[in-house]
């Protein structure tokens, strides 16, 4: 009897985009396979001593471990908004500006939840990370897909990009409600300028819709590039939020710490939809994020400055295996074009491949969209020994193909 009940939202969902990777890695670690892992965007390093400490001194007291505020406790939400102010000369109200969640993941998922009737609209560049498409999906809205287009720098043409968008409406029906843009992109790493989002701004205020954007990776930028928000804009809370996480900047990722902020009505319904949701993060946390935000930035910039050197040793390591991957200035991973002797397999079979016959684990492209076939991303969470060794046996893997079709790589 039981069997016959379907769960439809549920089976609208593939199987998530690291689950056929992430299995095929696990067994092959239970055969005792030394697996180099670039699969994941899992930041490898402590979280810095002072965030840590903060964490100790805040558990150890007994008031801070009843429920907290499901928003986000006070100091927390001035703390963000102070962040934006000195980041970005933004001035946000900390009660109706801004919401903390658990991670920017969750988020997402709440803020669709929140925000979505059924059949809604959004568009969400192609490819993508997962979530920005599926929080839509689950919430019962509909996604309009459009291609991301970028150059071989990784810079996005931005020309093109309101040329796909205005065809992205006019192919969708109802109207699309939502615009979706994350730059620095996952998983391509492409980025954009400060005037992108002032015609953004400016073509939601005449089409009517809301612009949700992600800036995970904003602080992780190298070469002097400096990652823009639309927060910026003038009269970006009219029409947009952006989202963050202290995951990548912070070497957080467990921690499950992320905010919203922006337009007061999206705002407003992701707060209400936390509140019949959940309690909010432990206080502890929340009490060394605000530490985190407020404090000496110079763990970011350590941070960084290890993600923009083990670029280069992967770039200069990766191409003596010839496997040429150009460099981009923002992000913690590469977009790496699979190598033209190996291109046929697609993304997927070559990422199994490649982790059971070199022991490297990557994230195939096709995971992101289909415009993400051909590509796979490359997380730099390995240290310099590691990824030197992942090239040793990625240019004995790429051999193979070399020699079955006569030709260099």
């Amino acid at each position: 009897m039981f069997d016959e009940i379907e769960f439809d939202r549920i089976k609208r969902l593939p199987k998530y985009v690291f689950a056929e990777v992430n299995d095929l890695k696990m067994s092959e670690r239970r055969m005792g396979a030394d697996v180099i892992d670039f699969s994941m965007g899992n930041p490898d390093g402590d979280t810095p001593e002072h965030i840590r400490e903060k964490l100790v001194e805040s558990a150890q007291k007994t008031k801070t471990h009843g429920y907290s505020a499901s928003k986000g406790i006070p100091k927390l939400l001035m703390a963000i908004s102070d962040w934006y102010k000195r980041r970005y000369d933004v001035d946000l109200d900390p009660m109706t500006e801004c919401v903390a969640t658990m991670g920017s993941k969750e988020g997402y998922a709440h803020l669709a939840y929140a925000i979505t009737n059924p059949g809604d609209v959004a568009v969400v560049p192609d490819p993508t990370y997962p979530i920005h498409s599926y929080a839509f999906i689950l919430a019962g809205g509909n996604v309009q897909k459009m291609a991301l287009p970028f150059d071989e720098d990784y810079q996005v043409d931005e020309d093109q990009f309101f040329i796909n968008l205005d065809y992205a409406f006019k192919d969708s029906f109802p109207k699309p409600k939502y615009v979706v843009v994350n730059f620095p992109h996952n998983p391509s790493t492409a980025t954009v300028t400060p005037e992108f989002y002032e015609r953004l701004v400016a073509l939601a205020k005449k089409e009517r819709f809301y612009i949700i954007s992600d800036i995970a990776y904003g602080d992780i930028t190298f070469n002097g590039y400096k990652t823009p928000s639309i927060m910026s804009v003038k009269g970006a809370k009219d029409v947009a939020v952006e989202s963050f996480t202290l995951s990548k900047s912070y070497n957080m990722a467990g921690w499950r710490v992320g905010f919203f902020v922006g337009n007061k009505k999206l705002i407003g319904a992701l707060q209400k939809i936390k509140s019949w949701l959940d309690y909010g993060m432990f206080t502890p946390i929340q009490v060394a994020a605000t530490v985190a935000l407020n404090g000496d930035q110079q763990c970011v910039r350590d941070i960084t400055d290890k993600y923009d050197h083990r670029q280069d040793v992967l770039i200069e390591a990766f191409g003596r295996a010839r496997w040429h991957i150009r460099r981009n200035q923002a992000s913690m991973f590469c977009w790496a074009k699979i190598p033209e002797c190996a291109a046929h397999l697609g993304s997927l079979e070559f990422s199994k491949r490649l982790l059971v016959e070199a022991q490297v684990a990557v994230a195939p492209g096709i995971g992101f969209g289909d415009y993400g076939e051909g590509y796979v991303r490359i997380a730099l969470i390995e240290n310099d020994k590691r990824i030197r060794q992942a090239a040793k046996n990625i240019k004995r893997f790429l051999q193979q193909f070399e020699e079955q079709k006569g030709q260099s790589c």
